[in-house]
């Protein structure tokens, strides 16, 4: 009797094993790269909010400019920044170059977002500010940041309008 495998018998347990072998791959493979765009993603979230909770905190607490940072009112916005005097006695600007969001304070400029991410949209929206109006100032901000680098990279559109404590204004 001969108790040997056949050469069809040889291929077809090949075959199978072939299958669920690059079946579990593509599995492993997919499940790797999820892990990594959630990764990047969460990477994202924390940056966007540590730079919206940082401007937030700053604009919230400007003041009416007495030190001669902007023509006397508590802001001067453009499309993509925003200038404002501190209740310490400071010039500190908020802008994007580069596709990276930046602060100038009194003239040292710092990135609020790291390399690994581009800020590809910052807009800036001040209301309520005119000289000689009592009403209370209001600033919307705008962003769009995303991943860097190959394949599919998370992108985060973030907005809030943030309304000046009364310090004096």
């Amino acid at each position: 009797m001969n108790k040997g495998f056949t050469l069809i018998e040889m291929l077809v347990s090949v075959l199978i094993f072939s299958i669920v072998f690059g079946t579990a791959m593509g599995v492993f493979t997919s499940v790797i790269k999820l892990q990594k765009y959630n990764l990047a993603h969460q990477q994202l979230l924390n940056q966007t909010s540590y730079a919206m909770e940082y401007m937030d905190r700053a604009i919230r607490m400007a003041k009416k400019d007495d030190i001669g940072c902007i023509d006397g009112s508590n802001y001067d916005e453009t499309s993509n920044s925003i200038e404002f005097a501190t209740y310490h006695g400071q010039c500190w600007e908020f802008y994007l170059e580069a596709e990276q969001l930046k602060i100038n304070k009194d003239g040292t400029i710092y990135n609020l977002t790291s390399a690994d991410f581009k800020a590809s949209n910052f807009n800036v929206t001040v209301t309520g500010d005119s000289l000689g109006d009592d009403l209370q100032p209001k600033v919307t901000i705008f962003m769009e940041i995303e991943g860097k680098g190959s394949g599919t990279q998370p992108k985060v559109k973030i907005q809030t309008t943030i309304s000046q404590r009364n310090l004096d204004m």
